[in-house]
């Protein structure tokens, strides 16, 4: 199977180090920030986000990958009013200056244009892009990567 992705797609990566076990004073707050910005997307159709996984990384690292119908969507929320990101980035900001180090942060965010993404599940449920827009055969989109690279 693979992605059945048209177009473009925003993929978002956002997560936390934890340095310092003890301090949960300085990690606990980013920890619990993140599941309610992600239910707040999720129950709002607009929002642009089209699905997301929390993963675990290295020792430590805990993170989500956001897919985004665009990068005006995801900045949208970042910057809104009235929304649960705009808080928990204020009190993130004074707690990691109070902190010393205790908690990283970090966040990439990758804006794919249509025809330089491509996929393949085997032997898996919808997963990351595939979960977002759904899985077709992969003969649907191209019998081999290149072909589905050219296809979107």
């Amino acid at each position: 199977m693979t992605a059945d992705a048209q177009g473009g797609v925003t993929v978002f990566h956002i997560g936390m180090r934890i340095n310092n076990f003890r301090a949960v004073r300085s990690w606990w707050p980013v920890f619990r920030a993140m599941p309610r910005m992600l239910k707040e997307l999720s129950e709002d159709p607009e929002s642009g986000l089209l699905s997301y996984q929390l993963l675990l990384g290295a020792p430590r690292v805990l993170y989500v990958v956001q897919y985004w119908e665009s990068s005006e969507k995801l900045l949208a929320y970042a910057s809104a009013q009235g929304k649960e990101h705009r808080p928990a980035w204020a009190a993130f900001n004074r707690r990691l200056r109070e902190g010393k180090g205790k908690v990283g942060f970090w966040h990439e965010t990758y804006v794919v244009p249509a025809g330089a993404h491509e996929a393949v599940y085997i032997n898996m449920p919808e997963f990351g892009l595939g979960e977002a827009t759904g899985v077709v055969p992969v003969g649907r989109r191209g019998e081999s990567a290149a072909d589905r690279l050219k296809a979107a």
